[in-house]
This record gives structure tokens, C-alpha cells and sequence, in this order.
């Protein structure tokens, strides 16, 4: 539901599939704009009716005498697309079992343990991350499409959820709806964000209120899952987003593709680890789909390229952002990311884009859009002078647009392309 009938069109084009299982309401949709691309079967997820139901339930459940090959594909996992067109990563049948292989052995869950997943369901999200990743474990997985707080809330406490996966934008909105009853989520005991950056001020507001710490990670569509998290015994360090996964290598490699040494920013880089119990059995995706050109880009030297910068310290993983984001300001890098986590912070703003512009005499100066909290009371001379505060000058933005809502995608993540329309060039 989280896809424009447009954006739809460009996975169903690139992906060429024979089915499109989906609701009645998107299936109504794609037919009102004429896509029609394959054979299409709705269900109603209210009901668990329709034809794809009444097919599963004729079926022959005679298991198949078939040898599945580990390292076949088995799924096209489409990235967000914040920057550019969405890209089909390729992903094999090991793939989609890893992960929770991982965590049943590094991170196991207890008997009781209830899964909920509150993100875009996606393949990645709605199987590796989802019952795969819980079935693994021996738990219970319990998905929603929901994004309302006080929905949420309530499925929380009558699913009795314990481990939450969700999105900033989701945790944000518990702590601000006044409808949400901390006891609600009085059975959580993990709540994990992902997607995108988490500010500090949430994680702090959610222990306060709910009682629990809120755990983050990195990871990417191409990975298939998180490659750094938090774990529950970290004492969680500001900034970072926890140590690299026991099965994975991450190294920060410069331009030329050399390793860089501890604290130095450079590319964020995956690689399986080559010693240890799990030496070996981690794999990126095969490549993205009818893409050979990015998919030599991505996959050079033997490591997965996230163009994420980041660095290393002490172990932990600290991301600065897009390569592609990087504002250079008269000679000065500036990462989007910093100057959007700053603006997060102060209080009033829902959330914010730093974005740069072109400048004949700097080359590029630093802009943001800001999108306010309801009834918040702001102006760009208040935020401009607490940003002089708390980061160096030149990273601090000329400029502020208030914008109502900031465009995102299903994960959450603010989407970029056409934000430069909001500035006069």
C-alpha cells in the first residue's frame, strides 16, 4: 500500500513476473491505471478471502521431490530508491536462511519470544526478516501493515509483541501520540530500529517512557539483512550503530580500494569473515537484475560496496552517509547526515533533509527542509542560531524551507531526488 501505482510499475516491468499477488485495493488500482502486466490474484487481509486463498486450499500438499541448489536465486529484493530508480538485488536460497542460522547460534531467542515486524513488506522484510529469521529461532512472528500509533500500540499489547523491528518514523510517532498508554507496550522487551538514522533524542525519550532501550543496526537490501547491530549487552555508544555481525567483515576502503585505518572515513565495505566459526558463510546478493554494470560496481574486489561512508572505532561502526550526498562546501565535507541529526534534535522538528546547492563562490552551500512536529512553533533564525551551537559553521545550514511533510518511502527514509526544487538555483 506504501507504493504509487507508478513505482509499481517500474518493479513489475524490471522483474517481468507471471503473478502479482496483492489486496483488492491495489489490485484496483494498477487496473484503474491501466497496468496490467500479468495474472493477478487478490486477497482481502481482512477476510483471508479470494482466489489465491481458495487456490492454496485445492492444492496438492504432496511435498515436491525437488533438490533446491543453495546457491540458486530465489528472490528479487528491490532497493528504496531514495536517490534514483529502485534496483533488483538478486538473492539466493542461502541467502534467505543465513540470518537466522546467525542468529539462532550468536543471539537465540528465548522460548517465549514474539516476534513483530512493522515494516514495508517487502521480500526482504516480510521473509528473511520475518517468519524465516523467527521459524529459525523456534519463535512466534507476527506481521502488521499498520502505521498509526494507537493501532500499533494496541496490536502490541494484545499480540503481547516482545521484539519489535520498526522504522524511526515508527518509535518517533509512539512517543508522541498521546493516545499511546505506556502500558501497551509494558510486554516489550527489545524494540530494534532500523532503515535509517536514529535520533539520540528518541532513544532517550523511549527509555524514559517506556522503560526499554531502543537497539539500532545497519544494514542494506544488497546485504540481504543488517551487517552491524547493537547487541543487548552493549552499552550503547552515541553514534554508533553497534559492532559488525559475527559472520561478516566490514572494511572502510578509500577511493582507490585501499583499507583505511581505524577512525578514518572512507566507504562502508562488506566481506564474509575469513577466519572463525563463521568464516565464510556469509554472500551478498548475486548482482542486481538487468544491471551488469552496476553489478560489476558493487561487487569490485571482492566485497559488497555499500557507497556508504563510515568509519571504525573501536570496533563499532559509525555511518556518515552517502557518498553521493557529500556536500563540499569551499573545500569543507559536509555530510547531510550530521547536519539532518542535529536539526532531529531540536525540539519542534519532525524531521529534516540537508541537502546541498550549487554555489559560484563556495561550489556548493548547505540548505535543509524541515518538517515540524504538529503545533510546533519555529522559525529558520531559531534553528540556524541553536545549529551555530552544536556544529562547526560551515556545516551549518544558510537556508531553512518548512515543509508539512517531507516525502519518504516505505522504510521510512526520507526521499531526496527533486528536494532542490524547494530552492531557487
Amino acid at each position: 500500500q506504501y507504493l504509487a501505482p507508478a513505482e509499481i510499475r517500474v518493479v513489475l516491468e524490471d522483474s517481468t513476473p507471471s503473478l502479482l499477488l496483492c489486496t483488492p485495493a491495489i489490485a484496483a488500482k494498477l487496473s484503474n491505471d491501466g497496468i496490467e502486466m500479468c495474472q493477478t490474484l487478490s486477497v482481502d487481509p481482512a477476510t483471508a478471502t479470494g482466489e489465491w486463498v481458495d487456490l492454496v486450499n485445492g492444492a496438492d500438499a504432496t511435498p515436491l521431490d525437488v533438490v533446491i541448489d543453495p546457491n540458486a536465486p530465489a528472490a528479487i529484493a528491490y532497493t528504496s530508491g531514495t536517490t534514483g530508480r529502485p534496483k533488483g538485488a538478486v538473492h539466493t536460497q542461502h541467502n534467505m536462511l543465513w540470518p537466522g542460522a546467525l542468529a539462532r547460534e550468536t543471539d537465540p531467542a528465548p522460548p517465549d519470544e514474539r516476534h513483530g515486524v512493522v515494516l514495508a513488506l517487502s521480500i526482504l522484510n516480510m521473509q528473511i526478516l520475518g517468519p524465516l529469521y523467527s521459524f529459525t529461532q523456534g519463535e512466534t512472528c507476527v506481521l502488521i501493515d499498520e502505521s498509526k500509533p494507537a493501532a500499533l500500540a494496541e496490536w502490541i499489547r494484545s499480540q503481547r509483541i516482545t521484539r519489535l523491528i520498526a522504522v524511526p518514523t515508527i518509535f518517533h510517532d509512539l512517543l508522541v501520540d498521546p493516545d499511546v498508554d505506556p502500558a501497551d507496550l509494558s510486554t516489550l522487551r527489545r524494540p530494534e530500529c532500523g532503515g535509517s538514522h536514529t535520533p539520540q533524542v528518541v532513544r532517550d525519550l523511549f527509555l524514559e517512557r517506556f522503560g526499554q532501550p531502543v537497539h539500532t543496526g545497519y544494514g542494506l537490501t544488497e546485504a540481504p539483512t543488517s551487517v552491524a547491530r547493537e547487541r543487548v549487552e552493549d552499552v550503547a555508544v552515541a553514534g554508533s550503530v553497534g559492532p559488525p555481525r559475527a559472520a561478516v567483515d566490514i572494511v572502510i576502503l578509500d577511493d582507490a580500494g585501499n583499507e583505511l585505518p581505524e577512525s578514518a572515513i572512507g566507504e562502508i565495505c562488506i566481506r564474509a569473515r575469513r577466519e572463525g566459526t563463521w568464516k565464510g558463510v556469509y554472500s551478498p546478493a548475486l548482482g542486481y537484475w538487468n544491471r551488469p554494470e552496476a553489478t560489476r560496481e558493487a561487487l569490485r574486489g571482492g566485497v559488497l560496496h555499500t557507497d556508504d561512508l563510515g568509519e571504525l572505532v573501536d570496533g563499532l561502526l559509525f555511518v556518515k552517509d552517502r557518498r553521493t550526498a557529500l556536500i563540499i562546501r569551499g573545500g569543507s565535507n559536509v555530510y547531510p547526515a550530521e547536519v539532518e541529526n542535529v536539526l532531529t534534535e531540536i525540539d519542534g522538528v519532525a524531521g529534516a533533509a540537508a541537502i546541498g546547492i550549487p554555489d559560484e563562490r563556495l561550489g556548493e552551500r548547505v540548505v535543509a527542509l524541515v518538517e515540524p512536529e504538529p503545533d510546533a512553533e519555529l522559525s529558520s533564525d531559531r534553528i540556524i542560531k541553536q545549529c551555530r551551537e552544536l556544529m562547526a559553521g560551515f556545516k551549518v545550514p544558510e537556508e531553512i524551507k518548512f515543509v508539512e511533510q517531507l516525502p519518504r518511502n516505505a522504510m521510512g527514509k526520507v526521499v531526496k531526488a527533486g528536494l532542490r526544487s524547494h530552492f531557487e538555483i
